[in-house]
C-alpha cells in the first residue's frame, strides 16, 4: 500500500499528460472564444442564457482531475489552458490567465473536499458545479460588474453553475469512460478504474 506522500507525488507523465490536456484544450478555447463572439446575437433575446455554453471553458479543470487524480492537477492544468488561450490571442487578453487559475480552484477544491479519494459521476458532477460557481463569482466581479443583479448577474451565475455541472462535470466523466477501454489511460487509476458510475 503506497503512502499517502507516495500516492499524492506526481510523476513525470502525470505531468506530460496534464500538460497534453492543457494545451489541447487551451487551443479548444481560442476556437470556443470566436464561437462566443458569433454567437452573442443568437443570445440576445437573454444575453445571460449564452453561459449555456460556457462549461467547455471549464473542462480541463474536471478532465484532468479524474484522470491524474492528484492535488493541483485541475488547477494546474485550466491554468496552463488559459496561459495558451492567451497566448494565441483570447479576446479578453492576459485576465483569461487568472480566470482560469479560479476555475482551476473550483474543480480542485471539489476533489479536496472528497479526499481525493472520489471519482466517480457526482465527483464529476461537484467539480464541474464548483468550477461553474467559481467562473461565475470571477466574471461577476471582472466582467459583469455594471450589469443588473437580479436580471443579468444572477441568472448568469446559475446558467454558468448548470453549464459547468452539465459540460465540464457530466462530459468529463463521460470522455473519461470513453477513454479507459482504449488503454490510453492504462499509466493512471482512471485507466484501471472499472466502475466509475
Amino acid at each position: 500500500m503506497k503512502s499517502t506522500t507516495q500516492q499524492y507525488r506526481w510523476r513525470t507523465i502525470d505531468i506530460v499528460i496534464a500538460s497534453v490536456i492543457a494545451v489541447a484544450f487551451g487551443v479548444i478555447f481560442w476556437a470556443w472564444n470566436a464561437l462566443w463572439v458569433v454567437t452573442e446575437s443568437a443570445f440576445a433575446f437573454f444575453p445571460p442564457a449564452q453561459t449555456l455554453i460556457y462549461g467547455v471553458w471549464l473542462m480541463p479543470a474536471v478532465l484532468a482531475g479524474l484522470i491524474i487524480r492528484k492535488p493541483g492537477a485541475s488547477l494546474y492544468t485550466e491554468t496552463v489552458a488559459a496561459l495558451i488561450s492567451a497566448l494565441l490571442g483570447a479576446k479578453w487578453g492576459a485576465t483569461v490567465i487568472p480566470q482560469g487559475l479560479v476555475q482551476g480552484l473550483g474543480a480542485e477544491l471539489a476533489f479536496a473536499l472528497l479526499a481525493y479519494r472520489s471519482y466517480k459521476l457526482p465527483a464529476a458532477l461537484l467539480a464541474g458545479a464548483l468550477t461553474g460557481l467559481s467562473a461565475a463569482v470571477f466574471d461577476f466581479f471582472a466582467w459583469n460588474a455594471k450589469t443588473e443583479l437580479w436580471d443579468y448577474r444572477i441568472p448568469y451565475a446559475l446558467i454558468t453553475i448548470v453549464s459547468g455541472t452539465i459540460i465540464a462535470g457530466a462530459g468529463s466523466w463521460a470522455l473519461t469512460r470513453a477513454l479507459t477501454p482504449t488503454g490510453v489511460l492504462d499509466r493512471f487509476a482512471a485507466g484501471r478504474d472499472r466502475a466509475l458510475v
